[in-house]
Protein backbone atom coordinates (compact mmCIF):
# COMPACT_ATOMS: atom_id res chain seq x y z
CA UNK A 1 0.00 0.00 0.00
CA UNK A 2 1.28 3.46 -0.85
CA UNK A 3 0.33 4.81 2.59
CA UNK A 4 2.88 2.48 4.21
CA UNK A 5 5.81 4.05 2.34
CA UNK A 6 7.71 7.08 3.60
CA UNK A 7 6.81 10.40 1.98
CA UNK A 8 10.04 11.83 0.55
CA UNK A 9 8.61 14.80 -1.34
CA UNK A 10 5.39 16.70 -0.83
CA UNK A 11 4.44 19.93 -2.54
CA UNK A 12 1.12 21.68 -2.01
CA UNK A 13 -0.51 24.39 -4.12
CA UNK A 14 2.66 25.62 -5.85
CA UNK A 15 2.26 28.65 -8.08
CA UNK A 16 5.02 30.52 -9.89
CA UNK A 17 4.43 33.61 -12.02
CA UNK A 18 6.59 34.72 -14.94
CA UNK A 19 5.77 38.23 -16.11
CA UNK A 20 2.38 38.23 -17.78
CA UNK A 21 1.81 34.50 -17.34
CA UNK A 22 2.24 31.63 -14.88
CA UNK A 23 4.88 28.94 -15.17
CA UNK A 24 3.03 26.61 -12.79
CA UNK A 25 -0.33 26.99 -11.10
CA UNK A 26 -1.70 25.31 -7.98
CA UNK A 27 0.52 22.23 -8.33
CA UNK A 28 0.40 19.48 -5.69
CA UNK A 29 2.45 16.26 -5.83
CA UNK A 30 3.29 13.61 -3.23
CA UNK A 31 6.22 11.26 -3.82
CA UNK A 32 6.89 8.22 -1.64
CA UNK A 33 9.94 6.03 -1.30
CA UNK A 34 9.95 3.66 -4.25
CA UNK A 35 8.06 6.00 -6.58
CA UNK A 36 9.26 6.78 -10.09
CA UNK A 37 7.11 9.57 -11.49
CA UNK A 38 7.19 10.45 -15.16
CA UNK A 39 6.39 14.14 -15.66
CA UNK A 40 4.92 14.48 -19.14
CA UNK A 41 3.96 17.49 -21.19
CA UNK A 42 4.53 19.39 -24.40
CA UNK A 43 7.22 22.04 -24.70
CA UNK A 44 6.32 24.96 -22.45
CA UNK A 45 3.97 22.88 -20.31
CA UNK A 46 5.88 23.72 -17.13
CA UNK A 47 7.99 20.60 -16.62
CA UNK A 48 11.34 22.36 -16.16
CA UNK A 49 9.77 25.04 -13.98
CA UNK A 50 8.27 22.34 -11.77
CA UNK A 51 11.60 20.59 -11.27
CA UNK A 52 13.39 23.87 -10.54
CA UNK A 53 10.78 24.69 -7.92
CA UNK A 54 11.07 21.27 -6.31
CA UNK A 55 14.86 21.47 -6.01
CA UNK A 56 14.90 25.04 -4.73
CA UNK A 57 16.42 26.65 -7.82
CA UNK A 58 13.23 28.73 -8.12
CA UNK A 59 11.13 30.09 -5.26
CA UNK A 60 7.35 29.65 -5.56
CA UNK A 61 5.07 32.66 -5.22
CA UNK A 62 2.73 30.54 -3.14
CA UNK A 63 2.71 26.97 -1.86
CA UNK A 64 4.95 24.71 0.21
CA UNK A 65 7.57 22.03 -0.48
CA UNK A 66 8.81 19.42 1.99
CA UNK A 67 11.66 16.98 1.42
CA UNK A 68 11.52 14.00 3.82
CA UNK A 69 9.51 16.20 6.16
CA UNK A 70 11.86 19.21 5.96
CA UNK A 71 10.44 22.49 4.70
CA UNK A 72 12.44 23.77 1.75
CA UNK A 73 11.62 27.32 2.86
CA UNK A 74 12.46 26.91 6.56
CA UNK A 75 15.39 24.48 6.24
CA UNK A 76 16.80 25.12 2.74
CA UNK A 77 20.30 23.70 3.24
CA UNK A 78 19.17 20.52 4.98
CA UNK A 79 16.34 19.93 2.49
CA UNK A 80 18.49 20.56 -0.59
CA UNK A 81 21.10 18.13 0.73
CA UNK A 82 18.51 15.38 0.21
CA UNK A 83 17.92 16.29 -3.46
CA UNK A 84 19.86 15.37 -6.59
CA UNK A 85 19.08 17.49 -9.65
CA UNK A 86 19.91 17.24 -13.34
CA UNK A 87 18.78 20.40 -15.16
CA UNK A 88 18.08 20.47 -18.89
CA UNK A 89 21.65 21.71 -19.40
CA UNK A 90 24.01 19.60 -17.23
CA UNK A 91 26.19 21.79 -14.95
CA UNK A 92 29.55 20.65 -16.31
CA UNK A 93 33.02 22.21 -16.32
CA UNK A 94 34.51 21.45 -19.72
CA UNK A 95 38.16 21.79 -18.68
CA UNK A 96 37.92 19.20 -15.92
CA UNK A 97 38.32 15.44 -16.23
CA UNK A 98 35.24 13.40 -15.47
CA UNK A 99 36.64 11.88 -12.27
CA UNK A 100 37.99 15.23 -11.03
CA UNK A 101 34.67 16.92 -11.70
CA UNK A 102 32.73 14.26 -9.80
CA UNK A 103 35.13 14.49 -6.84
CA UNK A 104 34.57 18.24 -6.89
CA UNK A 105 30.80 17.69 -6.86
CA UNK A 106 31.12 15.24 -3.97
CA UNK A 107 32.97 17.85 -1.92
CA UNK A 108 30.40 20.52 -2.79
CA UNK A 109 27.65 18.17 -1.61
CA UNK A 110 29.59 17.50 1.60
CA UNK A 111 30.17 13.80 1.07
CA UNK A 112 32.41 12.58 3.89
CA UNK A 113 36.07 12.58 2.86
CA UNK A 114 36.61 8.86 3.48
CA UNK A 115 33.44 8.08 1.49
CA UNK A 116 34.17 10.10 -1.65
CA UNK A 117 36.11 7.43 -3.56
CA UNK A 118 33.43 4.82 -2.82
CA UNK A 119 30.75 7.13 -4.16
CA UNK A 120 32.90 8.03 -7.15
CA UNK A 121 33.30 4.35 -8.02
CA UNK A 122 29.56 3.81 -7.61
CA UNK A 123 28.40 6.61 -9.92
CA UNK A 124 31.07 5.84 -12.53
CA UNK A 125 29.85 2.25 -12.64
CA UNK A 126 26.14 3.10 -12.41
CA UNK A 127 26.37 5.68 -15.21
CA UNK A 128 28.76 3.60 -17.35
CA UNK A 129 31.56 6.18 -17.33
CA UNK A 130 34.58 3.94 -16.76
CA UNK A 131 35.91 4.34 -20.30
CA UNK A 132 35.88 8.16 -20.06
CA UNK A 133 36.63 8.76 -16.38
CA UNK A 134 40.06 10.26 -17.20
CA UNK A 135 38.79 12.25 -20.20
CA UNK A 136 38.25 16.01 -20.23
CA UNK A 137 34.55 16.81 -20.34
CA UNK A 138 35.08 19.07 -23.38
CA UNK A 139 35.92 15.98 -25.43
CA UNK A 140 32.82 13.99 -24.50
CA UNK A 141 29.83 13.32 -26.72
CA UNK A 142 26.44 14.71 -25.74
CA UNK A 143 25.37 11.30 -24.47
CA UNK A 144 28.38 10.99 -22.19
CA UNK A 145 27.87 14.56 -20.94
CA UNK A 146 24.31 13.65 -20.03
CA UNK A 147 25.51 10.65 -18.06
CA UNK A 148 28.09 12.76 -16.21
CA UNK A 149 25.22 15.10 -15.34
CA UNK A 150 23.25 12.21 -13.85
CA UNK A 151 26.35 11.06 -11.96
CA UNK A 152 26.76 14.44 -10.26
CA UNK A 153 23.11 14.30 -9.21
CA UNK A 154 23.68 10.88 -7.60
CA UNK A 155 27.09 11.46 -6.01
CA UNK A 156 25.72 12.32 -2.53
CA UNK A 157 23.09 9.54 -2.36
CA UNK A 158 20.02 11.80 -2.46
CA UNK A 159 16.61 10.74 -1.20
CA UNK A 160 14.93 12.45 -4.14
CA UNK A 161 16.33 12.50 -7.68
CA UNK A 162 14.98 15.10 -10.13
CA UNK A 163 15.96 14.64 -13.78
CA UNK A 164 15.03 17.06 -16.56
CA UNK A 165 14.91 15.14 -19.86
CA UNK A 166 17.65 12.65 -18.84
CA UNK A 167 17.41 10.71 -22.12
CA UNK A 168 18.46 13.67 -24.28
CA UNK A 169 21.37 12.75 -26.53
CA UNK A 170 21.46 9.06 -25.59
CA UNK A 171 21.74 6.26 -28.12
CA UNK A 172 19.47 3.19 -27.72
CA UNK A 173 21.99 1.28 -25.60
CA UNK A 174 22.61 4.28 -23.36
CA UNK A 175 18.87 4.89 -23.11
CA UNK A 176 18.30 1.36 -21.83
CA UNK A 177 21.10 1.81 -19.28
CA UNK A 178 19.52 5.09 -18.15
CA UNK A 179 16.15 3.40 -17.70
CA UNK A 180 17.74 0.68 -15.58
CA UNK A 181 19.54 3.30 -13.48
CA UNK A 182 16.33 5.25 -12.88
CA UNK A 183 14.47 2.07 -11.93
CA UNK A 184 17.23 1.03 -9.51
CA UNK A 185 17.37 4.47 -7.92
CA UNK A 186 13.59 4.60 -7.52
CA UNK A 187 13.58 1.22 -5.80
CA UNK A 188 15.70 2.70 -3.01
CA UNK A 189 14.74 6.40 -3.04
CA UNK A 190 12.34 8.26 -5.33
CA UNK A 191 12.63 9.82 -8.78
CA UNK A 192 10.83 12.40 -10.88
CA UNK A 193 11.95 12.76 -14.46
CA UNK A 194 10.50 14.86 -17.22
CA UNK A 195 9.96 13.53 -20.71
CA UNK A 196 7.69 13.93 -23.71
CA UNK A 197 7.98 10.20 -24.53
CA UNK A 198 5.16 8.13 -23.06
CA UNK A 199 6.88 4.83 -23.81
CA UNK A 200 9.93 5.97 -21.85
CA UNK A 201 7.81 6.83 -18.82
CA UNK A 202 5.93 3.55 -19.06
CA UNK A 203 9.18 1.60 -19.15
CA UNK A 204 10.37 2.74 -15.71
CA UNK A 205 7.58 4.60 -13.87
CA UNK A 206 4.87 3.48 -11.50
CA UNK A 207 3.13 6.84 -11.95
CA UNK A 208 2.56 9.39 -14.68
CA UNK A 209 1.73 13.06 -14.17
CA UNK A 210 0.72 15.24 -17.11
CA UNK A 211 1.22 19.00 -17.21
CA UNK A 212 -0.46 21.31 -19.70
CA UNK A 213 -0.07 25.08 -19.67
CA UNK A 214 1.30 24.88 -16.13
CA UNK A 215 -1.69 22.93 -14.80
CA UNK A 216 -1.51 19.33 -13.56
CA UNK A 217 -4.22 17.57 -15.53
CA UNK A 218 -3.45 13.97 -14.59
CA UNK A 219 -1.63 11.99 -11.89
CA UNK A 220 -2.22 8.26 -12.05
CA UNK A 221 -0.56 4.83 -11.97
CA UNK A 222 1.03 3.59 -15.18
CA UNK A 223 -1.43 1.09 -16.59
CA UNK A 224 -1.96 -0.31 -20.06
CA UNK A 225 0.46 -0.43 -22.96
CA UNK A 226 2.26 2.36 -24.77
CA UNK A 227 -0.53 2.75 -27.33
CA UNK A 228 -3.17 3.16 -24.63
CA UNK A 229 -1.01 5.69 -22.80
CA UNK A 230 -0.46 7.57 -26.05
CA UNK A 231 -4.21 7.76 -26.60
CA UNK A 232 -4.71 8.93 -23.03
CA UNK A 233 -2.01 11.59 -23.30
CA UNK A 234 -3.41 12.88 -26.58
CA UNK A 235 -6.93 13.02 -25.15
CA UNK A 236 -5.80 14.81 -22.00
CA UNK A 237 -3.84 17.43 -23.91
CA UNK A 238 -6.66 18.05 -26.38
CA UNK A 239 -9.21 18.42 -23.58
CA UNK A 240 -6.87 20.17 -21.16
CA UNK A 241 -8.24 23.12 -19.23
CA UNK A 242 -6.86 26.59 -19.39
CA UNK A 243 -5.63 28.26 -16.21
CA UNK A 244 -7.77 28.21 -13.06
CA UNK A 245 -9.34 24.86 -14.01
CA UNK A 246 -9.31 21.75 -11.88
CA UNK A 247 -7.34 18.55 -12.38
CA UNK A 248 -9.46 16.28 -14.56
CA UNK A 249 -7.90 12.96 -13.64
CA UNK A 250 -6.09 12.23 -10.41
CA UNK A 251 -5.67 9.17 -8.22
CA UNK A 252 -3.17 7.80 -5.75
CA UNK A 253 -0.56 5.35 -6.93
CA UNK A 254 -0.77 1.83 -5.62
Amino acid sequence: MSADREVLLQCDSLTRNFGSGKGVENLSITLRRGDALGLLGLNGAGKSTTLKLLCGALVPDTGTIKIAGLSLEDHPLAARALIGFLPDQPPLYSDMRVDSYLRFCAKLRRVEKDHIEKQLDYVIDACDLATVSKTRIAKLSKGFCQRVGVAQALIHEPNVLLLDEPSNGLDPQQLQAMRELIAKTASEQSVIFSTHLLAEAQAVCNRIAVLHDGVLIADMPTTGNAQELDQLFTKLVQSAPTRNSQTIAQSEST
